[in-house]
C-alpha cells in the first residue's frame, strides 16, 4: 500500500476496525462461467489497505486470478464489509513463513515451503460497509427507515475509497 492521505487513512482505520476479529472472508473471483465466491481465512495482520490469503497453485481460483485480477472480499460478523480490489499472486517463502499458522498444515496438508503454495495479496480500492455493531446507530437507522425518513447522517452504510 502506498502512503495514504489523511482521508484514506481514516477510511482504512474504519475498515480495519470493522473487519477485526472476523476470521473468514468470502473471496469472489471471475471465472469463465461468472462470479465465484469461496471462504478464505484472513491472515492475522493489521489491515493497511492490503488483505492476504493463502492458496495452492493447482486451484481454480489461482487460474481465475491469472485471467482476471479484479476481486471482491466480503466480511460478515459484527458488521458487514464489502471490499473491491485487485489481486496479485505473490510467490514469497519469506512472507509465507511470516503468515504461516500450524492450522494450515492440517487444512492444506502441507507446510510453508511447499512450492505449490502461493499468496493472494488484495490491494483494496474501495469498501462499502454497514456498521451494525453500534446499537444506537442501528436503532436510529431502523427508526428513520420505519418513519419513511432519509437515513442521511446515520452513517450506517458508507462507501469509502481506499487507494
Amino acid at each position: 500500500m502506498t502512503n495514504p492521505t489523511p482521508d484514506n487513512q481514516e477510511a482504512i482505520e474504519k475498515v480495519r476496525d470493522l473487519i477485526k476479529g472476523i476470521d473468514t472472508a468470502m473471496l469472489t473471483t471471475v471465472s469463465e462461467e461468472g462470479l465465484v465466491s469461496r471462504p478464505m481465512k484472513t491472515q492475522d495482520i493489521e489491515f493497511d489497505g492490503d488483505l492476504w490469503f493463502l492458496t495452492k497453485k493447482d486451484t481454480e481460483k489461482f487460474h481465475e486470478l491469472l485471467q482476471n485480477r479484479q476481486v471482491n472480499v466480503a466480511y460478515a460478523g459484527k458488521s458487514f464489509v464489502s471490499i473491491r480490489g485487485e489481486a496479485e499472486l505473490v510467490n514469497s517463502t519469506e512472507k509465507l513463513k511470516e503468515l504461516w499458522n500450524p492450522v494450515y498444515e492440517q487444512l492444506l496438508e502441507t507446510n510453508y515451503d511447499d512450492p505449490n503454495l502461493v499468496l493472494i495479496k488484495v490491494q483494496a480500492e474501495a469498501a462499502e460497509y454497514w456498521d451494525a455493531g453500534n446499537k444506537f446507530k442501528m436503532a436510529r437507522f431502523l427508526f428513520r427507515r420505519l418513519m419513511g425518513k432519509s437515513n442521511e447522517g446515520t452513517n450506517m452504510n458508507r462507501t469509502v475509497e481506499l487507494d
